[in-house]
């Protein structure tokens, strides 16, 4: 039986990342593109999401929605890629992808000798991505570690199993992972990176902005990436991780947008608060 008979079709949450790899390949095949993710687009085309995706909705609200989610894919993964080349110049070698779906950066970036880098998720995300990896012959420019777990059982444990040194500096990055999350789950989440974050640990996640669920949870078909976001960010994101022993810079999308030369046109339709593009470093 060949990889694409065996291979088990997306559902549920992590079936968002193989939307997340259509974003990353249309980006790709930009001539100014702000990264390239060559494995993007097998990805997408075995979740069934390529060469075509569902046209976009006649509905205008819908649409600016659908539009948004992808701009603002793009610019987080340009955001997150610049935080993990800066973690590796201070000489972090070890990387925790928390959700890690079909991330490849295990792939696409150039790491320093000795990098270690874990992908946690569960079981389903991880066999699909390993039969796209094997049929497109990918080879990880690291040493790339596997780990099957749901972040809602004891995925620290399962992660020092595969390897992972709570005593040495770790890059972890959360990326469009926490708004799936309730509150509390988030709190213990946080609480156990903390724990396991030598000094000058870095970590960057991507947090929903205040009004998220209201503006895009409303309308949201049943089983949408829309329909199962549960939380957002903090009113000081920055207090809050304060609190919890990392000194965190907060970013917004129309701000890191404008950095990479992609500034948004329209103004804002209401007054910006905090930014959902987070950065920290253990201290």
């Amino acid at each position: 039986m060949t990889d694409e008979q065996e291979r088990v079709q997306p559902s549920g949450v992590w079936a968002t990342a193989v939307g997340v790899a259509r974003v990353r390949a249309l980006e790709t095949e930009r001539e100014n593109a702000l990264f390239r993710d060559p494995l993007a687009q097998a990805f997408a085309t075995a979740g069934g999401l390529w060469p075509s995706s569902s046209p976009l909705p006649d509905d205008e609200a819908a649409r600016r929605r659908r539009l948004a989610v992808s701009f603002s894919i793009v610019i987080r993964t340009k955001f997150l890629d610049e935080l993990l080349q800066q973690a590796s110049a201070s000489g972090v070698r070890q990387v925790v992808l928390l959700g890690a779906g079909m991330d490849s950066r295990a792939f696409r970036m150039d790491w320093p000798e000795g990098t270690r880098l874990f992908e946690v998720d569960t079981a389903a995300p991880l066999d699909f991505k390993a039969s796209v990896l094997r049929q497109e012959r990918a080879v990880a420019r690291c040493e790339r570690i596997t780990v099957a777990v749901d972040l809602r059982e004891d995925w620290p444990g399962a992660l020092a199993a595969a390897g992972h040194d709570p005593a040495l500096p770790t890059v972890w990055i959360a990326e469009g992972l926490l708004i799936y999350l309730p509150e509390d789950a988030v709190e213990v989440l946080l609480a156990r990176i903390s724990a396991r974050s030598a000094a000058d640990s870095r970590m960057g996640l991507t947090l929903g902005s205040r009004g998220v669920l209201e503006r895009f949870g409303a309308d949201a078909v049943p089983g949408s990436a829309a329909s199962m976001c549960v939380s957002e960010m903090p009113d000081d994101p920055v207090g809050w991780l304060a609190g919890h022993g990392w000194e965190a810079e907060s970013h917004t999308l129309r701000e890191r947008a404008a950095v990479y030369g992609r500034p948004l046109s329209t103004p804002p339709q209401r007054e910006e608060g905090p930014g959902g593009l987070i950065s920290a470093v253990r201290r």
